[in-house]
């Protein structure tokens, strides 16, 4: 089964009760998680199961962050990244340039790069 992933932008996550809620919720869909947490813009990957990542992806809008935008829709990876992602879970960086780290490392930063529009 190929795995899924969905990237969300936000105006910024701040708020400790919304993410202890995202990270429940990446535990109970089997998703991988990466937030970028703090000022502006806020950044949300998940990772996993096409219905994991569509539940999890449904549990951020239900949080109604300011400036939700669905930046690339729940989709199969289209190709497998060299490095595994690891175990399921919720990760947090503090900057955009970490969050860009973390896709490159992961083998998706193009594809990152062209849904946030840096391409």
């Amino acid at each position: 089964m190929a795995p899924w992933h969905a990237l969300v932008r936000t105006h910024h996550i701040t708020s400790r009760k919304k993410v202890a809620h995202l990270r429940k919720a990446a535990d109970k869909f089997s998703c991988y998680a990466l937030l970028r947490i703090g000022g502006s813009p806020g950044i949300m990957y998940c990772r996993g199961s096409e219905r994991g990542v569509r539940e999890w992806v449904a549990t951020v809008q239900g949080l109604r962050y300011k400036e939700f935008q669905l930046v690339s829709k729940p989709a199969m990876i289209e190709h497998e990244p060299a490095q595994p992602e690891g175990q399921p879970g919720l990760l947090e960086v503090e900057s955009v340039k970490e969050f860009g780290d973390a896709m490159e490392k992961r083998g998706i930063s193009g594809w990152w790069k062209r849904a946030m529009g840096f391409t």
